[in-house]
């Protein structure tokens, strides 16, 4: 299935999809952990679990997105989607040396965090979003632009219709709205990293603009364990507790219930821990 869909098939992920394995994953009863003697990594004292727990997950997604970047000093990156890969890709931005981060959203929760983060905030269903970066940057567009939203985005407009009803018919598998804005949005020269999940095809790329302006396209499932040790040291340092993107705690036993908070976005929900 994958060597039809990408040319040739990618590695196994664990809890990922059938696509890709069908390996079971880390909220199985049992966890396969292979090369057992590589790669775990060992927790030094000091530290609590929350503060490392996102390490195998969303914080070197949100991390490797602003690296794609190759961010500068001075720069301006925009992100759309701020849950949590778009929470520690703001976060990621500034640590490698953004100057003004402008974060995308529509839920107030989010936007409140991502301002919490010292982001500036747009909300997509108040503002034309491209319009809006055109004024905050002056007409040039931001430096960086981050698709943390990928194949589920969201849209109101005419082409987002037109991507709804493609699905439908099994003509398109994605919807690419996030990602055409984000290239449409980028300076000439820019970068455009995709942290965000594409599953297969999608339809209305923009690829004149790509060509025109010059973009540099970024993208590929995390590097996990190239980042542990690098990140660890992050945590140890004081520059960032990746724990600030928990709303919600809760016991394992609760986990249907968990599921369905963050899933249907309850009580102001962004990241869920089930604690044993």
């Amino acid at each position: 299935m994958a060597e039809k869909l990408y040319g040739h098939s990618p590695a196994g992920l664990f809890g990922y999809s059938h696509l890709l394995g069908g390996y079971a994953g880390g909220q199985a009863e049992y966890a396969r952990v292979p090369f057992a003697d590589v790669g775990p990594l060992k927790i030094p004292d000091g530290l609590t679990d929350e503060q490392v727990l996102f390490l195998t997950d969303i914080f070197p997604t949100g991390y490797m997105a602003a690296e794609n970047c190759n961010i500068q000093p001075g720069d301006t990156v925009a992100i759309w989607g701020c849950g949590p890969v778009g929470q520690f890709a703001i976060r990621s931005a500034y640590m490698l040396g953004a100057e003004r981060v402008i974060a995308i959203d529509r839920f107030p929760e989010r936007l409140q965090m991502a301002k919490e983060s010292k982001a500036e905030i747009i909300n997509y269903e108040e503002v034309d979003a491209g319009e809006a970066l055109k004024e905050m940057t002056g007409g040039r567009g931001p430096d960086a632009c981050i698709d943390a939203v990928g194949m589920e985005a969201h849209g109101t407009d005419a082409i987002a219709l037109y991507d709804k009803i493609k699905q439908v018919f099994r003509l398109e598998t994605d919807r690419p709205m996030v990602l055409r804005q984000a290239i449409i949005a980028c300076r000439k020269g820019g970068t455009v990293s995709v942290p965000g999940v594409y599953g297969g095809f999608i339809d209305k790329v923009p690829m004149g603009a790509i060509v025109n302006k010059a973009l540099t396209l970024k993208s590929g499932q995390t590097h996990v364990h190239r980042y542990l040790r690098p990140l660890l040291e992050h945590i140890q340092n004081g520059e960032i507790d990746p724990s600030f993107v928990i709303t919600h705690r809760l016991p394992l036993e609760e986990a249907p219930n968990a599921y369905e908070i963050f899933k249907q976005k309850k009580d102001n929900c962004i990241k869920v821990v089930l604690k044993p």
